[in-house]
């Protein structure tokens, strides 16, 4: 039964992207909320590792049988492991320690047109005019709720250097979506382990500046459950499920699921800190969930 469950989840790849958003809502909100309390490379260093433990145990028989083709394509799970998993989480934490939780939404919400612009210069991909319509109503649903029906509110954000990292991060991620085509056919947990232990990786030498020459990491009750949570929910399920995504519908149709942070984010907001849902929240869902659809959309 729960087998049976697991595999029709698995082949479903809008529940599984919906799942991705959602994950990744919770890590925006919380990676603000501690960034006083966690330094930024700490708490993307500490999430890799812990990940790569919880999926070892499970990957290792698959790690095995696939260590030729892993071997033999090490360039391009490296390359995939620093830009998707490394430096892309690093960039959004230290990025979040100097900007501000609606600038962050708004930068995030180029991520779908950036992966159209990475899958174009790489591979020469093109987008329909629904694709490019339904993108640019999710959009225009982003940036309304954000600025609450404002446009003078988007007119007044400026950009610092958190937001600069924060576009570098996002610049990254639609280079890591439009290469994912390019993963080996290896077993999704292979891929999973191997990513997460190079990003891991690729960050030690900065944890190790950071702890040394700038903050240092206390471990107590809120920062274990912190690093737990985006140990598990951002890192193992929510990757596995965009990974899954992306290979069952393709970069562009997947990337414009990313639209549905921010509502997944207002949602939070909304149930868990109790803020007042507005008529703004509402027309922007409808735009965003409109516009995804749209795009989403095969033919």
């Amino acid at each position: 039964m729960f087998v049976r469950l697991a595999g029709k989840l698995y082949a479903n790849a809008y529940l599984l992207l919906s799942l991705t958003m959602l994950f990744w809502a919770g890590n925006i909100v919380l990676g603000r909320g501690v960034h006083e309390t966690i330094p930024p490379i700490a708490l993307a260093w500490t999430r890799w590792c812990f990940a790569s433990l919880i999926v070892l145990p499970f990957a290792y028989s698959q790690l095995k049988r696939d260590w030729p083709v892993i071997r033999d394509n090490l360039p391009i799970l490296t390359f995939l492991g620093v830009l998707g998993v490394g430096a892309f989480n690093t960039l959004s934490y230290t990025g979040l320690n100097y900007t501000t939780a609606l600038n962050a939404l708004v930068l995030q919400s180029s991520g779908p047109i950036l992966i159209v612009l990475a899958s174009l210069a790489i591979f020469g991909e093109r987008i329909s005019l629904r694709q490019a319509i339904g993108i640019a109503i999710s959009l225009s649903g982003v940036l309304f709720m954000v600025a609450r029906g404002d446009v003078t509110v988007l007119a007044g954000l400026e950009l610092n250097r958190g937001d600069l990292l924060l576009i570098a991060a996002i610049v990254l991620w639609g280079f890591y979506t439009a290469c994912l085509r390019k993963r080996p056919a290896i077993h999704w947990l292979s891929f999973t382990a191997v990513t997460f232990i190079i990003g891991a990786a690729v960050n030690t030498p900065f944890f190790v500046w950071e702890h040394v020459s700038v903050r240092q990491l206390h471990f107590n009750a809120q920062t274990l459950g912190a690093i737990a949570y985006v140990s598990i929910f951002p890192s193992v399920l929510a990757y596995i499920c965009f990974n899954r995504g992306v290979e069952l519908i393709g970069a562009n149709r997947a990337g414009v699921t990313l639209h549905l942070v921010p509502l997944f984010g207002a949602i939070l907001a909304i149930v868990l800190l109790g803020e007042a849902p507005r008529i703004t929240h509402l027309i922007g869902f409808a735009l965003i969930l409109s516009g995804v659809i749209l795009a989403a959309r095969k033919g």
